[in-house]
């Protein structure tokens, strides 16, 4: 099915279809690879069931995440929860208390992205996971038959403008990976909101804000960047860049890290502005944008379509790639109190980080979830959060408070 964008709607999103995916992080970026070559864009839905309580079959076995997984508890900064079940009781003011102690600063200095500088970013880091290596507590279903990325085909469908490479400085240098316009219900066919992963905006617990982020939709639209062919910032940059001005991650997010528990909540989202001033909303420069279907019943995931920018090799992170599954998304908890994570098959690879999963859902396509983990050399498989209650009232909190 083909994906397409309609201006953002107010209400929440209705009745639905299926689910998830997920890529891993590692940072490198391979050089300019083929320019695209086929895709479709459509939608997926995600679900709120704890990996096992379902008629599937699922399995205690597994992987342990390569770089040591445990929870992490506690710890760090004030306003900060104690468990899951704290922040799902959360009202306005721990949202506001929390967001206040964690205060997002992003002093992007306008032209600092440089065509150069974009070229050499690489895919933004994260410890990756196998299903091999998984250890005793972890709960996952079967993994999934690797399914080939497929290259987005040039110029880009203006369906695909909605998704984007996002630009950040990290503390292992310049770094990218991908995201998604989303709608806000707030401000209904003017949203400025792009989602993500967690991990391409905030380092986790004992780290910070990442820098210098900056989002940059339907980025190499017309393929001018592939090949190695010289291009100009327009042609790269076709709807322009657009600079954070304020941020959320998941609290779970701030107080763990590395692949475990807290991947279950790596999702985030940035507000944005025109880089060059201009008065024009994100989503009437691109011409739509996604709403993000939260809740989605996992019965109704029956196929799931990864779209990003992957930069390690095989990919060069000039080309949108996507995965399509046509089956149902299998299961992966390290916490069953937690939010499952979804997998699926897909061998894109880091820079992919945070690109959308998408269903469709009364005919129109919806975000259930985000990449977020995956396994490598070679890539077969990659996981994203379900985006249940917890992430829906931190989106509702952001798109009404965060100006």
């Amino acid at each position: 099915m083909r994906l397409t964008i309609r201006a953002l709607s107010t209400g929440a999103p209705t009745a639905g279809a299926p689910t998830p995916g997920a890529p891993d992080h590692r940072p490198r970026r391979g050089r300019r690879a083929a320019p695209a070559t086929a895709a479709v864009l459509a939608a997926l839905a995600l679900t709120a069931t704890a990996c096992g309580p379902d008629n599937e079959k699922s399995t205690d076995a597994g992987a342990t995440p390569a770089a040591t997984a445990a929870t992490a508890p506690g710890g760090g900064k004030p306003g900060l929860p104690t468990s899951l079940q704290d922040v799902a009781g959360w009202k306005l003011d721990d949202w506001a208390r929390f967001i206040g102690d964690n205060a997002f600063v992003n002093e992007v200095v306008q032209g600092f992205w440089s065509i150069a500088k974009m070229e050499d970013a690489k895919g933004r880091a994260t410890p990756e996971y196998s299903h091999k290596s998984a250890g005793s507590s972890v709960q996952r279903d079967e993994p999934p038959a690797a399914i080939p990325a497929k290259p987005q085909p040039h110029p880009y469908s203006p369906a695909t403008a909605v998704v984007g490479k996002i630009f950040m400085t990290a503390p292992e240098g310049d770094s990218m990976c991908s995201g998604t316009v989303v709608s806000d219900p707030v401000n209904p066919g003017r949203s400025n909101l792009v989602y993500t992963a967690a991990h391409c905006l905030h380092d986790g617990k004992g780290g910070t804000w990442l820098k210098n982020i900056v989002f940059v939709p339907g980025y190499n639209r017309d393929g001018q960047a592939s090949r190695g062919k010289r291009y100009t910032e327009q042609q790269v940059s076709p709807y322009g860049r657009w600079t954070a001005v304020k941020a959320l991650v998941s609290p779970n997010w701030v107080k763990e890290s590395g692949v475990g528990p807290n991947s279950q909540f790596d999702y985030g989202i940035i507000r944005v502005r025109n880089e060059n001033g201009s008065g024009l909303s994100l989503e009437e420069a691109v011409g739509g944008s996604i709403p993000i279907w939260f809740n989605a019943p996992r019965e109704q995931i029956t196929s799931a379509f990864s779209y990003g920018y992957p930069a390690e090799r095989p990919f060069d992170g000039m080309e949108l790639n996507h995965c399509d599954s046509a089956v149902r998304p299998g299961r992966l908890s390290f916490d069953q109190t937690r939010p499952p994570m979804y997998v699926i098959g897909c061998t894109m690879t880091g820079g992919s980080s945070g690109g959308g999963w998408f269903i469709t859902r009364d005919g129109k396509p919806n975000l259930i979830s985000v990449n977020s983990i995956g396994n490598r050399n070679p890539s077969e498989y990659m996981a994203g959060p379900s985006l249940q209650e917890q992430a829906k009232q931190a989106f509702d909190y952001f798109s009404k408070n965060a100006k």
